[in-house]
């Protein structure tokens, strides 16, 4: 089955490397959403719409007619706009740590936490990381665009309780018993919204991917998508 993973908000493929090569038994791919990971910037705003229509073209240049994905944070919500909008090229959607209630409140309070010149002086190995992650972009121009996409959300949200109940492929809907980014209660409410949904708790792990532990996320994997 082919499988194409999805990084998160200010991330980049190269961090789901060691879940690509684990998961050995699957056509696993990797993907840059524009802007990202060193891929040039688009001409227009970070959008959930931009990133999954980036998805569809990426798929058609590789003659990819469908696919399931597994989603880190943003890479699920793109996942499932895709599912929603695009059913006939999604075969399923596992998201993992996705951040599914949006409003004006919590995107001001998601945009302080992307500030260049706090991370730079506060947190100078994620600002060197990023740095390397983007590179030959400009990392604070990933986080701008960043937080003006969170705002967007925020203001209008691009999946809505009414487009999850449309979503009829298999999801699973997991999270980690740590992460302090996205709420139980949110995951909850989207898992109950779709139709065709199962739902994952993770032990003793927190937001970030790189804190994730790969063999819960391989076995998760594999025993939903095979």
């Amino acid at each position: 089955m082919s499988l194409l993973l999805l990084h998160g908000a200010v991330g980049a493929s190269e961090q789901l490397v060691p879940l690509q090569q684990a998961l050995g038994r699957f056509d696993a791919k990797l993907f840059d959403f524009p802007g990202h990971g060193g891929k040039e910037f688009p001409a227009e705003a970070f959008s959930i719409r931009l990133f999954a229509e980036s998805v569809l073209a990426w798929m058609d240049a590789q003659e990819l007619e469908r696919t399931g994905i597994f989603g880190y944070s943003m890479g699920g919500y793109v996942g499932l706009y895709l599912a929603r909008h695009y059913p006939q090229r999604i075969d399923r959607v596992l998201t993992v740590a996705t951040k599914f209630a949006w409003d004006e409140t919590t995107a001001a309070k998601e945009v302080k936490m992307l500030d260049p010149g706090k991370i730079a002086e506060k947190v100078p190995k994620f600002a060197q990381a990023l740095e390397k992650r983007h590179a030959p972009l400009d990392w604070k121009e990933v986080l701008q665009r960043t937080a003006q996409l969170m705002l967007s959300l925020g203001r209008e949200p691009e999946l809505k309780e009414e487009d999850f109940k449309q979503i009829t492929q298999p999801v699973r809907i997991a999270l980690g018993d740590r992460d302090t980014m996205v709420s139980l209660e949110e995951t909850v409410q989207v898992y109950r919204a779709l139709p065709n949904a199962q739902l994952q708790i993770f032990p003793q792990t927190p937001h970030p991917v790189e804190q994730m532990n790969v063999k819960l996320l391989v076995a998760a994997a594999e025993e939903f998508f095979q």
